[in-house]
């Protein structure tokens, strides 16, 4: 499939919805297809990205303002879209995504209360109106998320420590974006283990590119 135009993929959800897990099992299945694919994460993906993102997910929970971590993760984007999802698309890869404009939206420009159109308006300006072409949320009630990411370790924990209230904030955003572009977002329920998240997935990938179920 190496000389069709290249898809882009995002998962996105809040803390704990298992994206990671499901970003290696989707890969597989795509690769397993004869699709070149690449997985990638925000933010990070690029060396100058992820040096942004040791700035983004670790210390206190008030070491920035929700505008300057609008712009931080914007900052990374840029690198990020530029120099690695756009080439990989550019020869026809795939290219999974760990979060992308979808989360910025939903942390920062919900939860954070910077404003849809403050983060719009950025997002038009670094990106124009460069966006995924599917993207996967994946939701599970507040609790069950924090418990699984309590678990993880890795000192990555900035935003898992912001409250109940964040959290229960950040899903009903993850929700309400996926309403505003039903097309191109679709929610999964993340609580089943994961064997059945992963089918789920699968399900829409395949029915959206028509790929084997």
């Amino acid at each position: 499939m190496s000389n069709q135009l290249g898809r882009f993929i995002t998962l996105e959800g809040g803390e704990g919805a298992g994206k990671s897990t499901q970003i290696k099992r989707l890969t597989a299945r795509l690769a397993a297809c004869g699709i070149d694919v690449v997985a990638t994460r925000e933010p990070g993906g690029t060396p100058g990205a992820e040096a942004i993102r040791g700035l983004l997910v670790t210390g206190d929970t008030a070491r920035w303002e929700p505008a300057t971590e609008t712009l931080l993760h914007y900052a990374a984007r840029a690198e990020h879209v530029r120099k690695q999802v756009q080439p990989a698309l550019a020869r026809g890869a795939w290219v999974v995504s760990d979060r992308f404009a979808d989360s910025t939206m939903a942390y920062q420009g919900y939860a954070g209360q910077v404003g849809r159109a403050a983060v719009e308006s950025l997002h038009g300006w670094v990106l124009g109106d460069f966006k995924p072409d599917l993207t996967l949320i994946l939701d599970l009630p507040v609790e069950i998320g924090l418990a699984r990411a309590g678990g993880r370790g890795g000192g990555e924990d900035r935003y898992e420590r912001m409250g109940l209230a964040f959290h229960e904030a950040l899903r009903a955003a993850f929700l309400d974006i996926a309403a505003r572009e039903p097309q191109r977002c679709h929610v999964v329920d993340a609580s089943p283990e994961p064997d059945a998240v992963a089918a789920a997935l699968w399900a829409v990938v395949a029915a959206r590119f028509n790929l084997a179920p």
